[in-house]
């Protein structure tokens, strides 16, 4: 932690250096600017203040020393920043990085071969000052500019303009559709606006280089800020950022003060810089593709990225309760009822809103009624297209109807409930050579019984004898439902990753060579808590060789990872029988919250003993253990009761020998029926 801070006090002594060797002159520069003295009126000075609204820059730099107005070190929050060049009827434009403000007196408009790219390591934020024809929204700013980028595939409108400034003006009194960004070509005067923008494309590749083109987003933008969920981006921290608090609990006071902050916050880091010092961004990767090396790398410390965040609303009309949802990221997947993963679902195709209508009156969408009037239901927002991942949100949904009015009230839930019990597995075993297939910790250590779906989790292949001459590869990884046979392909006959989201690739253990690893986030399907994997493996001599797989990283691009996965060559008709099939099932619960059973776990323990890939037979421990308890307790049961009879016969019997003596005038008969009494557990007593 003390390299991190003395690295940033030397960034921060660095810049105050800079700002000291270029002091303000009393002379034009070098840059042609002119001096204080002599300075021409600014459009400003006439403007409204209502008016009057930012644009940022990041990773650019105004260097103009003859027209600093003031330099502020120790300044840590960009609004303060601009607060204080918006009250200085002076100031146009400022530089700010973390700890230091610049006002400036003109700006790149008027000094355009002044605006040049941060030098690295550090990059600075650039905002301008201008007076808008459409009033802005009370954020700090509201536009942020790339220059030489283009946001493409996704024009909504576009007309000819005469500047740059009327594009933004398009853009921020859009009416019909929510504008996100546009797209300005310098050249032509093109004018692109556009209902999408680098964050609700993330990860696509929408976003490109164009020369001559200025891509301005709307920070002025209603998001979704309910429901939020952010990433762990382990080992990097910015090195620019927009706030830093001080002082702040925890980091969930600091992932509030990112929701609550007066820009579009999409990042923040907690306890990295400082003990209880919290710091934000409006930037993420998504936002940061044009700058070079943005974040710092710190292997302690972690940055939380805005992934996504969904405000729902319900309708509760006459016949039917209708769950609306409004996302900031492009959704692509499902949105179902809970206990109707099948029948009552909707399909969505990359939209920003969806919604589900479930009639009270069909069963398939299994709308409960809770009391007079009150109606509830639970909803999954399902990203993937068959199972269910830790991205994936549940929603408690409620109507409540009375004589006059109608209320709304939607819950939701997404914490943990109940304990999971101790993890673990019992081994699968084959032979030629004894492979076990357990699903374990990240470390390949502790087997897992049960497990919550987003827990971190490993499928380990492991050669059970450590003198074995051979090693192993895996392919044809699949994950199975065993309710309505839903199946999803993990690792493909090549033996690479077919959703590194899902999966990652296979790689050697680093205590055994004999042992391999793949890590994943637990998951599961819709409509069954119990996931069951199957996989070929096939042994090789001496060693295997891995695959080299393609595949998307978290910023869009191409990378190739090594999977000791592979295609199975082609072999005789004796070698082919050594692929093994392994399986092996673990129960995974949702996190919703939503009420559960009481039984909270039940694992299936199976051994599968294989002469070979054709034969086998699995067997049930537990089930076996029951029915052999079963028919102890049957066969103990029938003897004694087998015994309580042959005792209670054989009193009857002595009774009716004894030499009573009976009156006269009681026959044989009478003798005869009370033994019979007897024989059917007759309690009262005898009277003669």
């Amino acid at each position: 932690m003390s390299h991190l801070k003395e690295l940033l006090l030397i960034l921060l002594v660095i810049a105050l250096r800079n700002c000291e060797a270029n002091p303000t002159a009393d002379q034009t520069g070098e840059d042609g600017s002119t001096n204080l003295l002599g300075k021409s009126p600014s459009p400003l000075d006439e403007c409204d203040s209502e008016m009057i609204g930012f644009e940022l820059i990041t990773g650019y730099v105004f260097s103009s020393p003859n027209n600093v107005i003031d330099s502020i070190p120790g300044t840590l929050m960009l609004t303060d920043c601009l607060e204080t060049c918006q009250g200085n009827e002076s100031c146009q434009s400022v530089n700010y990085e973390t700890g230091l403000c610049v006002l400036f007196e003109s700006n790149a408009d008027l000094l355009p071969g002044a605006l040049t790219k941060s030098q690295f390591p550090v990059f600075t934020i650039y905002a301008q000052k201008s007076c808008l024809g459409v009033k802005p929204c009370e954020r700090a700013w509201c536009i942020d500019r790339v220059q030489n980028y283009r946001l493409t595939n996704y024009v909504k409108s576009q007309q000819i303009v005469g500047s740059r400034q009327e594009c933004l003006e398009l853009c921020l009194g859009e009416t019909e559709y929510a504008c996100r960004s546009a797209n300005y070509n310098n050249a032509t005067g093109d004018c692109e606006l556009s209902s999408m923008d680098r964050l609700t494309l993330a990860g696509s590749s929408s976003f490109v280089t164009a020369e001559g083109y200025d891509y301005m987003e709307n920070n002025c933008i209603e998001e979704p800020t309910k429901l939020c969920e952010f990433k762990k981006l382990n080992g990097r921290i910015l090195k620019t950022v927009d706030s830093v608090y001080q002082d702040v609990g925890s980091v969930d006071e600091c992932r509030e003060l990112c929701l609550s902050s007066p820009y579009r916050c999409h990042s923040y880091d907690y306890g990295d810089t400082g003990e209880m010092v919290c710091r934000l961004s409006h930037h993420s990767r998504a936002t940061l593709s044009d700058i070079q090396e943005p974040y710092l790398e710190v292997p302690e410390a972690a940055t939380y990225e805005l992934s996504s965040c969904y405000n729902v609303s319900i309708d509760c009309r006459s016949g039917d309760m209708v769950a609306r949802i409004q996302t900031s990221k492009l959704f692509d997947g499902k949105i179902y009822a809970k206990g109707s993963p099948n029948s009552c679902v909707r399909d969505v195709n990359n939209s920003l809103e969806f919604e589900l209508s479930m009639a009270y009156d069909n069963l398939e969408c299994n709308v409960r009624k809770n009391g007079l009037g009150r109606y509830v239901n639970d909803v999954v927002i399902q990203h993937h297209d068959k199972i269910v991942t830790s991205s994936d949100l549940g929603l408690a949904v409620t109507c409540q109807y009375d004589l006059t009015n109608k209320s709304v009230t939607n819950e939701v839930d997404l914490g943990v409930q109940g304990d999971i019990n101790n993890v673990a597995t019992h081994d699968i075993i084959v032979d030629s050579p004894n492979v076990a297939m357990r699903i374990t910790d990240r470390n390949g250590e502790d087997m897992m019984q049960s497990a919550e779906v987003g827990d971190p989790l490993a499928l380990k292949f492991e050669i059970l004898d450590r003198n074995s001459p051979y090693e192993i590869f895996v392919r044809e990884l699949v994950a199975m439902d065993g309710v309505d046979s839903s199946e999803i392909v993990l690792i493909d006959s090549d033996g690479c990753p077919t959703d590194h989201f899902i999966m990652g690739p296979i790689y050697k253990s680093a205590q055994s060579g004999k042992a391999l690893l793949s890590h994943f986030d637990a998951f599961k399907f819709p409509s069954s808590d119990m996931v069951q994997f199957r996989a070929l493996v096939t042994p090789c001599m001496p060693s295997c060789e891995p695959v080299q797989c393609d595949q998307d990283d978290s910023e869009g691009q191409l990378r190739s990872v090594i999977s000791y996965g592979r295609r199975r060559r082609r072999r005789s008709t004796d070698q082919s029988q050594q692929d093994l099939l392994l399986q092996q099932t673990i129960q995974i619960t949702d996190k919703f919250g939503f009420q559960k059973d009481g039984n909270k776990t039940a694992l299936k323990e199976s051994v599968y003993i294989s002469d070979d890939f054709n034969t086998g037979l699995c067997v049930n421990l537990p089930a076996l253990m029951v029915a052999t308890i079963i028919f102890l307790a049957t066969q103990i049961a029938i003897i004694a009761v087998w015994t309580f009879i042959c005792q209670r016969r054989k009193v009857s019997d002595k009774l009716c020998q004894d030499t009573i003596s009976i009156p006269s005038q009681l026959s044989a008969s009478r003798t005869d029926s009370l033994c019979k009494l007897y024989e059917n557990g007759y309690s009262h007593s005898r009277r003669f």
